[in-house]
């Protein structure tokens, strides 16, 4: 028997070793490329100033760019996506967290669905246990969804250190995870649920911040939190998706909130009136599409679901939970398959109630934002493709393209600058190239694949 196997001690002193000098190779790498970036985006101002890669936007309003049809639906598009990236970023600018009213709180039910998550579960469950909410108007209910590895015994483990407060589920077998949401649903006793997946990690305020839009304003029936990356210094991967949450989960979200319509409510960290929740919930159990059972983006559909009986869905950039990404591309490209396949089909769903009489007001601009996004899809794939062909006809236009991309990519990082004022921008610099070169096939793919409901990380 070899020394490595004959002694576990051994066993995990190689691999803290192994795990530091990963890190310092990481932070030696940080350092160059907070170097190496800013240098190499000067160069693309230059080059791009030089050979005229940002006239296509600055004759934008010429007659040459309505020469034909096809020019005329590129320059269209393009004049109305900056117009209502204007508004956004107005909005964005305008958005402020909604505080936490005095008086009494109110009964909260945390639920946390887990499924082969190993010890990660029983982090996600302490930092709940150990929020500053009253612990006599807590409860937090964890299902284990059929797991197939140790996650029962981490679960049980936060049961018993905290048995007034912990609430453990167990299915025999996987069942999915909206029948484990569904269970906490039906379940908890609280005025207000707030989900949480079994690998984030909420701040102690967390609870209290994310239902207080719901306690300010009787209208909102749901809240999505704020979104950050638990894992982001284990890789360069988890860095770059770090930064692209910034964008996704904050700018995105905190200027759809300004008109009550989040588009999802993420299953990192959500919360809900309970009066919101119960009349469909049994809806949202049985949805189907396309002939089989909705399984993916559940928490997508429930936003739906939650919208169309007229209520406002807002964010809350003060509720913060720490979620742990894929540090593979295989894995990237795994969950971006399942939210662009369940993004689709909620597209569809909401394009059914959207021009309806759903709410009294504030409903314009959800339907401004909605066609943008789903003009967006065809539009890009059109002109990536007659990009792709310019590149072989002229080899030149790679530098034009290239460099001006870079460009524009740091002009979108003012919003996570402006957010988080540290220099992490440049792996949203990173992540533009990385994207454009290897995760534009996910979403026609995901399109041509609507029937797959597999989870596919799960």
């Amino acid at each position: 028997m070899s020394t490595f196997n004959a002694y576990p001690w051994f066993q995990g002193k190689w691999r803290q070793k192994k795990q530091e000098r990963l890190e310092e190779r990481l932070q030696t790498l940080d350092l160059a490329l907070k170097i190496l970036v800013p240098t190499v985006l000067l160069v693309c101002l230059v080059v791009s100033i030089k050979f005229g890669s940002f006239n296509g936007y600055l004759q934008l309003m010429s007659r040459r760019s309505f020469a034909t049809p096809l020019m005329t639906l590129g320059a269209g598009f393009t004049l109305v996506y900056l117009a209502f990236q204007i508004v956004r970023t107005v909005l964005w600018w305008r958005y402020k967290p909604y505080a936490l009213p005095s008086g009494p709180l109110p009964r909260v039910t945390v639920i946390v669905p887990a499924y082969n998550e190993g010890a990660m579960v029983e982090k996600a469950l302490y930092s709940a246990a150990a929020s500053d909410y009253p612990a006599d108007r807590l409860e937090i209910i964890c299902i284990d969804d059929g797991s197939k590895d140790d996650t029962w015994f981490y679960i049980d483990r936060a049961r018993q250190r905290h048995p007034d407060l912990i609430k453990a589920i167990r299915f025999p077998k996987n069942r999915g995870k909206k029948e484990g949401l569904y269970a906490g649903f039906t379940r908890g006793k609280g005025d207000f649920f707030v989900t949480i997946d079994s690998d984030s990690i909420i701040s102690p305020d967390t609870i209290k911040q994310v239902i207080a839009p719901m306690l300010q304003d009787a209208k909102i029936g749901a809240v999505a939190g704020n979104v950050k990356v638990y894992n982001r210094a284990r890789c360069l991967l988890a860095r770059m998706l770090a930064v692209r949450f910034v964008l996704a989960f904050d700018f995105l979200r905190a200027s759809q909130s300004m008109y009550g319509a989040v588009t999802c409510t993420p299953g990192a960290l959500s919360a809900y009136r309970r009066q919101a929740i119960m009349p469909i919930l049994e809806k949202w159990r049985a949805q189907t599409f396309l002939g089989g059972p909705a399984n993916i983006g559940e928490d997508r559909a429930l936003t739906n679901f939650v919208m169309r009986q007229g209520f406002y869905i807002t964010y809350q950039r003060s509720a913060v939970t720490h979620t742990t990404v894929p540090e593979t591309y295989q894995g990237l490209c795994r969950m971006y398959l399942r939210w662009d396949r369940s993004n689709f089909r909620e597209s569809w769903v909401q394009l059914s109630f959207i021009f309806s009489n759903y709410r009294k007001r504030d409903r314009v601009l959800p339907i401004i934002d909605f066609f943008i996004t789903q003009i967006e899809f065809p539009l890009t794939y059109l002109f990536l493709g007659l990009l792709f062909m310019s590149f072989f006809i002229y080899p030149f236009v790679m530098v034009k393209f290239f460099a001006g991309l870079g460009v524009i990519t740091m002009v979108y990082m003012f919003y996570y600058i402006h957010q988080e004022r540290d220099l992490e921008f440049v792996y949203g610099i990173l992540y533009s190239y990385f994207a454009f070169f290897f995760l534009n096939w996910v979403q026609p793919y995901a399109f041509i694949t609507l029937r797959n409901d597999h989870w596919l990380t799960r």
